[in-house]
């Protein structure tokens, strides 16, 4: 394993930061660096925040898979979840359906799940998209699948906090209804942001560089989160901590 910081490093340790003090995250399915995450910010709790990931049999309570994370969003008993989109724009409003005019769509995403159910339920949604680029943050998506913001009269419990990409991480005003620039990651800078984001975003007279995760982190992150993570996605954890294909 190389002791150099690999860019899913930065990101798993940045998602993780989000984390702490919570009591229960859960993860949607295909989700390594979110799934990571959770799973280092539970390492850093003593083991007291519950992380529940879909597909994973040793870190999931669930038996019935979304059903049971649904019934357990709307008990108000998850305090995060992650989303992510093909489209996101800058009221947070996420895309999971396809491009184009819909029924037309000249490109079709995965499809929506339970996106718009979680978004409205979760009191803390981290939109999360390794691919920061002005084609996936657009200035309105195509399609709503997942309103980021809802009108008055519309009674929400969650929403969005924060969105991670692989050059920066925003932060959401709920009350401006608009991102802010929160940290650009280290080798990136606020003109590139710029450059790569179709929407309009407030920046900060000083914007920060992300941190790098410290030592101790790093460890827990490619010793026992690397071990803990490959259950699930043992391919991930190769490429990114080097560990051994799951049998």
């Amino acid at each position: 394993m190389s002791a150099e910081l690999a860019p899913e490093e930065l990101l798993i340790a940045t998602v993780a930061d989000m984390l702490d003090g919570l009591h229960h995250v859960a993860v949607g399915a295909q989700s390594p660096i979110p799934g990571s995450a959770a799973l280092l910010a539970r390492a850093r709790s003593g083991g007291s925040l519950r992380v529940s990931m879909l597909g994973s049999e040793a870190h999931s309570p669930f038996t019935d898979g979304g059903r049971e994370l649904f019934d357990c969003a709307a008990q108000g008993r998850i305090d995060a979840f992650f989303l992510g989109g093909g489209q996101i724009d800058g009221q947070a409003n996420i895309n999971l359906v396809g491009i184009g005019d819909y029924p037309n769509t000249k490109v079709r995403f995965p499809g929506s799940f339970g996106s718009a159910y979680l978004y409205l339920l979760v009191p803390r949604v981290i939109l999360f998209r390794e691919e920061h680029t002005a084609r996936v943050l657009v200035p309105k998506v195509d399609f709503i699948s997942a309103p980021g913001v809802s009108d008055e009269d519309v009674h929400r419990t969650g929403g969005p906090h924060a969105l991670v990409t692989g050059r920066c991480v925003f932060d959401f005003d709920a009350d401006a209804r608009r991102f802010r620039l929160a940290s650009v990651h280290p080798g990136h800078d606020v003109d590139e942001i710029r450059e790569h984001t179709g929407f309009d975003y407030d920046v900060p007279d000083v914007v920060p560089e992300t941190s790098v995760p410290d030592a101790t982190t790093l460890e827990l992150l490619r010793g026992r989160v690397a071990d803990e993570v490959a259950e699930t996605y043992p391919a991930f954890a190769t490429r990114v901590f080097g560990t051994a294909d799951a049998a």
